[in-house]
């Protein structure tokens, strides 16, 4: 393996700055997300995969759950009251050995979309065993191992307000890349951030779309950029909307205007699917007579907006033809763009696949397709899609059957992180050619189900249930009526 000098480099200044904060691993770990093209290293091995720098931070995470004592009690309790455990559990082993079986029993009996390593481009070839399966079973189950690991984490104090703060460094992070990305490319210094890109990908980072500048950041292309940005809008939003914090909106709006200066047709799309649930909770409310205040003021500011564009389309007619070439190039002549074509024809074979594997699937990293369900259907089959659909579900489902025994704030973190989950998924559903989710899933699954079925020893930011109480005191004793934790 060839270590990465900057990898390291970043990898250690996280390091220091998580320690100077006095924060756990976990924030850590967020943090390194907003780095999506700086390798740890590169291994030949396994075609030249190089492994990206959040992996470092989630292997010590891991070691550090099972490092805390009274650990096999903590794991008896999550298998006990979670029963997605033993679904993340059963999911990894069939993924892994399907990855190794599937590309093999089915060799030849389909076509498969795999990196070439010397273009470091994508070509159609006969389904065969490749590198990738290798890699990519690793981050899966990398991510399933992260999912025990928060859920063991979070039984002890303090670990959920690391989480929250994980999530605002790294979105802090996401949006000052992007700004010193564009700032890069606008003064002519072109692409400054060019030293930390040391992941084997093909870096799309110079490329201009309709006289627009194509934002980056911190990633190898525009639609990585703005995918991630679309999450850390449904995050700030959904925690601004919870709390009234300051500094939620701040960085919501910066990342709502980068969003929107990306170029990226993925944040576009994905921007106008998760406006509809906030288009219709206003509604709901505005029809109700019940508009919060915080709902009344995204219209108050809209109105404006909406009345200074009718205006300066009036007497500059010409002003928006820029913008409209733009929304023209990436979204309304898209699929007829070659890019386009191409990302249709991808998933074309890969449902073709499905079919010609029988449902089983040819196996995780076995080919490539441009979006994440069809990515589900070709490389994990039927089988594996099931599994997958009953873990969204339950992250859907939330924070509902926990009553009102949780404080505010673990409600506003838990559905923020939920949101920010389900905003991946949509960008995945867009964009994404693997089937698996992440760990920016699995973190904000383990989050809801703590907190829905386990009584959490968190007096900072949870309540503990006054059955669980109850249960504790000795009979002859009086029985206490208040939460602590709680004014």
């Amino acid at each position: 393996m060839q270590i990465s000098v900057v990898g390291v480099l970043i990898c250690a200044g996280i390091l220091a700055f998580v320690a100077c904060m006095r924060w756990s691993m976990i924030a850590a770990l967020m943090a390194s997300l907003a780095f999506g093209a700086t390798a740890i290293g590169t291994i030949g091995s396994l075609g030249g995969s190089s492994p990206l720098i959040f992996t470092v931070f989630n292997v010590l995470l891991i070691v550090a759950a099972l490092a805390r004592r009274g650990i096999w009690r903590e794991l008896g309790t999550v298998f006990s009251h979670i029963g997605a455990a033993w679904i993340v559990c059963a999911l990894m082993i069939y993924v892994t050995i399907g990855a190794l079986l599937f590309p093999r029993l089915f060799v030849g009996q389909t076509s498969a979309f795999v990196a070439s390593r010397t273009g470091r481009g994508v070509y159609e070839a006969a389904l065969a065993p490749v590198s990738a399966n290798i890699s990519q079973t690793g981050y899966f189950v990398l991510a399933g191992l992260t999912f025990l690991a928060v859920c063991l984490l979070l039984q002890r104090g303090g670990t959920l307000t690391d989480i929250k703060r994980g999530y605002f460094l790294w979105f802090t992070l996401h949006a000052s890349m992007g700004i010193l990305d564009l700032l890069g490319k606008l003064t002519g210094a072109g692409d400054i951030l060019a030293p930390i890109r040391t992941a084997n990908y093909s870096m799309l980072t110079q490329v201009a779309e309709a006289g627009f500048w194509r934002i980056a950041g911190a990633f190898s292309e525009a639609s990585a950029f703005g995918g991630v940005s679309l999450t850390g809008l449904a995050f700030t939003y959904t925690y601004w909307t919870r709390t009234g914090s300051k500094f939620a909106l701040g960085l919501g709006a910066t990342l709502f205007v980068l969003l929107l200066l990306s170029t990226s047709s993925t944040a576009y799309v994905g921007l106008a699917i998760i406006s509809v649930p906030v288009v219709i909770s206003i509604t709901k409310s505005f029809a109700s007579g019940r508009l919060r205040p915080r709902q009344a003021l995204l219209v108050a500011l809209l109105m404006p907006l909406l009345l200074f564009g009718m205006a300066v389309s009036l007497f500059y007619p010409h002003f928006f033809d820029p913008v409209v070439q733009l929304v023209d190039t990436t979204l309304v002549n898209k699929v007829a763009s070659a890019s386009g074509q191409e990302r249709s024809y991808w998933n074309y074979k890969s449902l073709q696949s499905f079919f010609d594997t029988g449902g089983l699937g040819i196996g995780l990293g076995s080919s490539r397709a441009s979006s994440w369900p069809i990515a589900l259907l070709s490389q994990l089959g039927l089988f594996g899609t099931v599994i997958m659909m009953v873990l969204l579900a339950m992250l859907v489902r939330g924070l509902r059957g926990s009553g009102d025994r949780l404080d505010p704030e673990v409600e506003a973190i838990a559905l923020s992180a939920r949101a920010c989950a389900l905003a991946s998924l949509v960008a995945g559903s867009l964009a994404s050619g693997s089937p698996d989710p992440g760990i920016g899933f699995y973190i904000p699954l383990a989050v809801v189900l703590v907190y829905r079925r386990l009584p959490v020893q968190d007096s900072s930011v949870a309540a503990v249930p006054v059955e669980i109480l109850q249960r504790r005191v000795r009979p002859g004793k009086r029985r206490l009526a208040s939460i602590p934790g709680r004014a």
